[in-house]
């Protein structure tokens, strides 16, 4: 019997051993996580650049008189010894002319073109200086659909 109280004994000593081994734990607070911020990744947009309507630069433009009584274009770039064609497609006459109204002085190689019947056409002599002209129509000299530009480059 008095191994069976020593069997008792060692089972009871190694059930409590277990259980403090196992059990109580500390008696400091629960840690909660830090919360971690994630930015977002930066990107960049590319500035906007505006890019101004390219001027066609030639050595013979046209400038048509439509039947509404204006010219288009209203403005025409060409090369330094360029030419002009004046094309009349309106039901009237138009006599074409340099500016200042009415001595016609600035870009006397526009005067070349002069008076259009309706349906003809006609082209400066060549334009040799670098410059801008203006022009109008000189019967309607008051008419700003018959004014325009020839930019001589």
């Amino acid at each position: 019997m008095k191994q069976t109280i020593l069997k008792g004994l060692a089972a009871a000593t190694i059930v409590a051993m277990t259980a403090a081994a196992c059990g109580g734990g500390s008696s400091s607070a629960p840690t909660t996580p830090t919360p971690t911020t994630t930015m977002p990744p930066t990107t960049t947009t590319p500035p906007t650049t505006t890019v101004p309507p390219t001027t066609t630069v030639t050595d013979l433009a046209t400038i048509t008189i439509g039947a509404n009584g204006s010219v288009s274009p209203s403005s025409v770039t060409i090369t330094r010894g360029g030419r002009v064609t004046f094309v009349n497609n309106d039901s009237r006459s138009h006599d074409m002319a340099s500016d200042p109204h009415p001595e016609h002085t600035t870009c006397t190689e526009i005067n070349s073109v002069g008076f259009l019947n309706a349906g003809q056409s006609r082209t400066t002599t060549n334009l040799n200086t670098v410059r801008t002209c203006a022009y109008h129509d000189h019967n309607l000299p008051g008419n700003a659909g018959l004014k325009g530009t020839i930019v001589i480059q």
